[in-house]
């Protein structure tokens, strides 16, 4: 009876290791949680674009701004409209015979503010101040200008989006009773191709890969990972940016990873084993170093996350490889500089978008 008694606890004990041993092996090779932190504030939507966001009360995705850190506070965009600019756009005046009140002028403007994969921009000169705004009620204008962008990442403005510009603008100013002059729409053209063939040959978005080296990542502890580097959520699922500190910037740098996690039922359980960190040069000005900040990120978040920081061809990323990038970056600020597009300046961030 004793063997007996003793060969069954025997066997529970021998049942308990493995039942113990099975969940540590699944916990380990599940990926990794965030830590518990206690009163742990939520991460709020912070990805500033041209377009900003409404000013006090700040607000992001129509959400109050509430508990940010001071740094990430100072970061919220304030709305400012893309203003027009003869380097990039191709303008037409609007002159109506008398002034022209903010209310009519809103009643008519287009529904779209694009042609094509152009956007444009229809701005009036207040008859009391002398400023080029964009139309508003109370107001009155004594002239239109209405401008199409010439080329952005999608390629060079071409005739079949110059004319829907023209036909869109032609029923704003029959609305208005106002006479558009238009410029000519191969000259247009020419510039639109020649911009874009400059603004091609100027572009760089640098991204660096980091790899787990061994056990795989959950969303939340990328998300904590990042935070403590200045990441917050991006409007986009799947993305994570540093803010920039100026007003209505960008974002200076983008950690992306796969948009299917962030929206799974279930973050936690969403194995990541690859995200990316990109730099998008002629976004942010050459004075706030964005390709130092680039090359910091990226070793921190790999010494942080146990990460290899590879290429898009995967090859590891050495000392010497950041630094032939840094030199080419050099000369592709004095480049952007040599035609007044200028790393993060608004005709530059409008050009490169």
């Amino acid at each position: 009876m004793s063997l007996t008694v003793a060969l069954a606890i025997l066997a529970g004990v021998v049942l308990l290791g493995v039942v113990v041993h099975g969940a540590w092996t699944t916990r380990r090779a599940g990926p990794r949680q965030p830590q518990v932190v206690d009163n742990a504030e939520p991460a709020h939507r912070l990805e500033p674009t041209l377009g900003g966001v409404d000013p006090a009360p700040a607000t992001i995705d129509g959400e109050p701004v509430v508990g940010l850190p001071d740094p990430v506070r100072t970061a919220v965009a304030t709305r400012r409209a893309a203003r027009i600019d003869a380097l990039i756009d191709a303008i037409a005046t609007v002159a109506p015979e008398t002034p022209i009140s903010g209310e009519l002028a809103l009643q008519h403007l287009p529904t779209t503010r694009r042609a094509g994969s152009k956007p444009f921009h229809i701005e009036g000169l207040d008859s009391e101040t002398g400023d080029w705004e964009q139309p508003q009620a109370g107001h009155r204008y004594t002239e239109f200008q209405a401008a199409v962008q010439l080329a952005n990442r999608h390629g060079a403005l071409n005739e079949i989006e110059y004319s829907e510009f023209v036909q869109k603008v032609q029923a704003f100013a029959d609305a208005v009773g106002a006479m558009p002059d238009f410029p000519d729409m191969l000259d247009a053209v020419a510039r639109a191709r020649e911009l874009d063939a400059f603004s091609s040959a100027h572009d760089a978005q640098l991204t660096a890969v980091l790899r787990a080296n061994s056990v795989a990542w959950s969303v939340g502890y990328l998300q904590q990972c990042a935070g403590r580097h200045g990441f917050v959520p991006g409007v986009v699922p799947g993305r994570l940016v540093l803010p920039s500190t100026e007003e209505g910037a960008p974002p200076v740098l983008v950690l992306a990873f796969d948009h299917q996690a962030a929206l799974a039922e279930d973050p936690g359980e969403a194995a990541l084993r690859e995200v990316t960190l990109s730099l998008d040069v002629p976004q942010t000005p050459e004075a706030a170093e964005p390709f130092s900040a680039w090359q910091e990120q990226a070793r921190r978040l790999a010494d942080d996350l146990d990460a290899t920081l590879v290429d898009d061809q995967g090859q590891p990323i050495t000392l010497h490889a950041f630094a032939a990038i840094g030199a080419e970056l050099l000369r592709l600020y004095r480049a952007l500089e040599s035609r007044d597009l200028a790393a993060g300046s608004l005709a530059a961030r409008r050009l490169f978008s």
